[in-house]
């Protein structure tokens, strides 16, 4: 990973499709000290509470046959619509001035999920994408990866 310059007020925001850590460098570019915004969390459902459905059933158009449709993954939707708002929300924060620069740390899936989903003004704002998962470390853990 090449060495990443976080200035004294950047915010890292480390996420997957379940939790998300927005943190603040109080520090500076060479002593980090991040510091904790916000945390973001979804409970964890079981499957058979976000969907209650079997999957479908389809008829051939010709002959006798039927085939099962592909079960819908109900946790991939709900990690998607997290990731969403936590974007939406990273972009208000944006817009209202409270972040002028954003270090996002985050699995790939969940990355190409938040690309889609980047305003203009969240683009501008991103300074960096690490496709990492760091969401269940500790901070300090957090910081010395970020320092190399």
């Amino acid at each position: 990973m090449q060495k990443l310059k976080i200035r004294q007020g950047d915010w890292v925001v480390v996420c997957d499709g379940k939790k998300a850590l927005v943190l603040e460098n109080a520090g500076d570019e060479k002593f980090l000290n991040l510091k904790t915004r916000e945390v973001y969390e979804q409970p964890d459902l079981k499957t058979r509470e976000l969907g209650t459905d079997a999957p479908g059933r389809a008829f051939s158009s010709v002959g006798a046959g039927r085939s099962a449709v592909e079960q819908t993954d109900w946790h991939a939707q709900e990690e998607d619509r997290f990731l969403r708002k936590l974007a939406e929300r990273l972009d208000a924060a944006v817009n209202a001035g409270q972040a002028q620069a954003l270090i996002l740390i985050a699995p790939p899936r969940a990355l190409g999920v938040l690309r889609q989903t980047y305003s203009h003004c969240l683009r501008a704002a991103v300074r960096a994408e690490i496709d990492k998962d760091f969401v269940k470390l500790p901070l300090h853990e957090i910081e010395k990866h970020l320092a190399g």
